[in-house]
């Protein structure tokens, strides 16, 4: 059994639409429509789906992203599901996906994560692998006016070397498709929830490869919108630098020996799959 999650905060209908109708096209077996909107609005739209398959939760408030795919989480949990699939709403994806990814966690017991190549609508590659990131990349990147700079740190913190072609164990995976065992989740727990929004994924995909291995799978792809809501948002801006404050306040700012290690191990690999 396969499980899935989306977290709603004033969702627009016609995103909601697009994944949704990927989800049921696949052989997902529900789906958990999470809604921390500030009204009931996007109910009586998601009532046109299938009941049996798409479960509608209305929280009164926002929980935060991390809280609210908790909820799906434990009960995916609870039905013994096989996987459990974290997606965000400006997703969209065809049936075989989903069963290429299942068959390759299926084949391979020790995998814990995997995230498909993920492209944008025009089918160009999203840079959504990325190392463990060190405070540099996070506020380096953000507030360094150095174009060259910015781009020689990007090339090697998402990867970029890697061609994106090849299956490889990788440090962080995007939290747009998170495609998860759940025995794994069972055993980390999930999201922390003191994530409000941002990071949290990075924190989840992290504490998973110290149980098992993450894992980047190009012969499965997915489409996603990638809007940088931060880079447009002071809020968002806010949320951003506030997790990225308690992301390294719980693994450390400098002396995070754990990050050395893993990133190294993944420069290695790289290097010698080239």
């Amino acid at each position: 059994m396969i499980t899935s999650s989306i977290v709603l905060y004033k969702t627009a209908k016609d995103e909601l639409n697009t994944v949704v109708s990927s989800v049921l096209d696949s052989c997902i077996s529900f789906l958990y429509l999470i809604d921390n909107s500030p009204n009931r609005e996007l109910e009586s739209f998601v009532a046109k789906f299938d009941k049996k398959r798409v479960f509608y939760v209305f929280n009164d408030r926002n929980l935060g992203y991390g809280a609210g795919h908790n909820i799906a989480i434990r009960e995916a949990i609870r039905k013994n599901a096989c996987y459990h699939i974290v997606l965000n709403p400006d997703i969209k994806f065809k049936a075989d996906a989903v069963t290429k990814i299942c068959e390759y966690m299926n084949q391979n017991p020790n995998v814990g994560q995997v995230m498909p190549k993920i492209l944008y609508s025009d089918g160009n590659i999203q840079y959504l692998c990325k190392l463990l990131p060190s405070p540099m990349d996070l506020f380096g990147r953000r507030f360094i006016p150095i174009k060259k700079y910015k781009e020689k740190r990007a090339y090697k913190y998402e990867l970029h070397a890697m061609g994106y072609d090849k299956i490889m164990e990788i440090p962080v995976l995007s939290g747009c498709f998170m495609f998860m065992r759940v025995d794994v989740l069972k055993k980390v727990g999930g999201f922390d929830e003191r994530f409000f929004m941002y990071s949290e994924d990075v924190d989840l995909c992290r504490r998973i490869g110290e149980v098992s291995k993450t894992m980047f799978y190009p012969m499965a792809s997915v489409y996603h919108g990638y809007e940088k809501g931060s880079y447009k948002s002071w809020k968002l801006l806010k949320y951003h630098i506030c997790s990225a404050i308690q992301y390294f306040n719980k693994w450390g700012w400098v002396f995070d020996k754990k990050r050395i290690q893993r990133n190294k191990e993944c420069l290695d690999a790289l290097s010698q799959k080239k």
